[in-house]
């Protein structure tokens, strides 16, 4: 989906006069964010979707991301490289249920003491973020059918 698609859908349960009132800018302008860019299309105004991918393509730094998420009340999770067509789906599976009790491992040594420091809390989040992205690896994997039709595969 482009940016200007999503606008153009969050215009039609969102009011574009109560968007451009909140951020004090015209209405004009928040219904050419809904429109393509580029001169095919004529009117559309670089959106401040395509300005944050801008940001992100040139700064190269994903705390733009995070920063983001957090704002929405969420986390970024990178996506982890493609697998192989033909993957195993053993290993691939006992990958995640390896990283989980990894992640389990360190809670458990953290809460030893009946708290959690800033440091382990720190620890936890970094064990918890990896995992989700392995996991995040393995769904999109199963759902392109990488576990199928290959050497080791089921």
């Amino acid at each position: 989906m482009q940016s200007h698609e999503l606008l153009k859908e969050v215009l039609k349960r969102t009011s574009a006069k109560q968007i451009a009132a909140d951020m004090g800018l015209s209405l004009s302008l928040i219904y050419k964010w809904a429109e393509p860019p580029g001169e095919a299309a004529g009117s559309g105004s670089s959106n401040p979707l395509d300005r944050i991918e801008q940001l992100l393509k040139a700064s190269g730094d994903k705390r733009i991301a995070h920063w983001v998420c957090a704002r929405a009340g969420g986390f970024f999770i990178e996506n982890p490289p493609a697998r192989a067509p033909g993957t195993a789906l053993v290993p691939a599976t006992n990958e995640i249920v390896r990283d989980f009790a990894e992640l389990l491992s360190v809670i458990t040594a953290a809460s030893a003491d009946q708290q959690v420091s800033a440091a382990e809390a720190k620890t936890i989040r970094a064990r918890w973020e990896e995992l989700k992205s392995v996991t995040e690896g393995f769904v999109q994997a199963a759902e392109k059918g990488t576990f199928r039709d290959g050497p080791g595969g089921s």
